[in-house]
């Protein structure tokens, strides 16, 4: 039963065989390419043979040959091998061959290996988020382009339509925009457009993988959170079961404070940052989102960010959307504490983006008048939360635990949550421009 270690790199893949008691066997290196390695898998592997890993760049790749050839491919966490992580000399010569003692003695710290749906989803989110900082990129470019040259931007967003029209209609002369300027200008304009093609399709595609995965659609009713979220901490968690707890699961994003102790001194540092930066990154983005909420996460944001601040108060968010994400897969349950006017927008948009299918609105036949009626005053009806999730086929909220009611009550939440229980109606704005009532008139003149 032989053990291999592999020392991924890009050019180059180093190999090192050894037997049960440890001898070497073989070592070689030969190019990083998938014809290469299924030379080596074929003269030097069988279906008794174990092969180790490290997570890198190109490690699933080679997962996905290794697999059928082999009885099983360990991937190890490089920062949690400490063999090789704290050497003071570390050669290509020596990675692989400890790689294949320590699987040997089962010494390697596995990581988990997510499925091929699983890795699709993470680069779906990983492309987005790359898309995302092009065209913010583009964006401040174009910014700079004006700033350079003092010419005043429009009021509102500048690339909204009506703005984006009027920079490409921007005339060339002298004490503005020269030549050169509106080359540039140009240039970044045809960027951003092709950008926010490609873009607009990615969401489409993203949108189909949440909607068909109801777990996503669950992380949805997150506040803050939205599909491409919901898609990126649902990759990331992969199956929940594999963490033992909440705070586990927070570990594994690197939201929890590192802690050093001796003796009977124990010091509470930053988070520890380590784990899946990206989706770690996503929650931050989101915990953004909570300062206004109106729930308890909202509540939670607003009192930490008052005793400390604001950085302190978004991080503590994203470790509590961790958290209580995991106990809403864990238990197939939404969010208790969402806002039903936001909560059914995101959906339906998934929905619409997903299907292209938009559902028929209006008041069901039967309904009576409204006491408006004849008024002249406009109301909107909004569902409560439970309609929201049964319209859009998510499970239903369960009753609220003992230490979960006393949190609502210390937190004079009560309100709040009898009002998203119940169908609220209220006064619809006018469109700006437009007749405000039936005595209305238009003036002469």
């Amino acid at each position: 039963m032989p053990f291999v270690g592999l020392d991924l790199h890009k050019q180059v893949i180093e190999a090192a065989i050894v037997d049960e008691a440890g001898k070497f066997v073989h070592k070689s290196r030969f190019p990083a390419t998938r014809e290469a390695l299924l030379a080596f898998a074929k003269r030097w592997l069988n279906q008794e043979t174990s092969v180790a890993v490290e997570a890198t760049t190109n490690t699933w790749p080679v997962v996905d040959v290794l697999e059928p050839l082999v009885r099983e491919v360990v991937v190890s966490n490089p920062m949690r091998t400490r063999a090789i992580a704290s050497a003071k000399i570390m050669t290509d010569a020596i990675s692989a061959p400890t790689l294949a003692h320590l699987l040997r003695m089962d010494y390697l710290p596995r990581v988990w290996q997510p499925d091929e749906r699983t890795r699709h989803q993470r680069e779906l989110v990983t492309e987005r988020t790359t898309l995302t900082t092009d065209r913010t990129r583009i964006k401040n470019r174009i910014h700079s382009v004006l700033h350079q040259r003092m010419i005043p931007a429009p009021a509102g967003d500048l690339f909204n339509e009506q703005n984006l029209a009027w920079l490409r209609a921007l005339p060339v002369c002298d004490e503005g925009l020269n030549e050169n300027g509106r080359r540039v200008l140009d240039r970044y304009l045809a960027q951003l457009e092709a950008i926010e093609k490609e873009a607009a399709e990615l969401d489409t595609l993203i949108a189909k993988h949440a909607y068909a995965e109801p777990r996503v659609r669950l992380l949805m009713t997150l506040p803050g959170v939205d599909m491409a979220v919901a898609l990126g901490l649902m990759a990331a968690l992969g199956e929940p079961s594999r963490f033992a707890s909440a705070d586990k699961a927070a570990a594994y994003f690197g939201l929890v404070p590192s802690t050093k102790q001796s003796g009977r001194h124990c010091y509470h540092g930053r988070i520890t940052k380590q784990g899946n930066a990206h989706a770690r990154w996503l929650l931050v983005q989101a915990a953004q989102h909570v300062a206004e909420h109106e729930g308890p996460l909202g509540v939670f944001f607003r009192r930490l960010a008052q005793r400390k601040n604001r950085n302190v108060a978004v991080v503590a968010v994203a470790r509590k959307l961790v958290t209580i994400a995991w106990h809403m897969l864990r238990r197939n349950e939404p969010y208790r504490y969402a806002h039903p006017a936001t909560t059914a927008i995101k959906l339906a948009k998934v929905r619409i983006v997903a299907t292209g299918k938009r559902r028929r609105g209006g008041v069901p036949k039967g309904t009576p008048r409204p006491e408006s009626y004849g008024t002249g005053k406009q109301l909107r009806r909004m569902p409560s939360l439970d309609a929201v999730y049964a319209k859009e086929g998510l499970p239903p909220r369960q009753k609220l635990g003992q230490g979960e009611a006393r949190m609502i009550a210390e937190r004079g939440l009560e309100e709040f949550l009898g009002r998203i229980a119940e169908q609220q109606t209220t006064p619809k704005a006018p469109p700006s421009g437009k007749r405000r009532g039936p005595y209305h008139v238009r003036p002469i003149g």
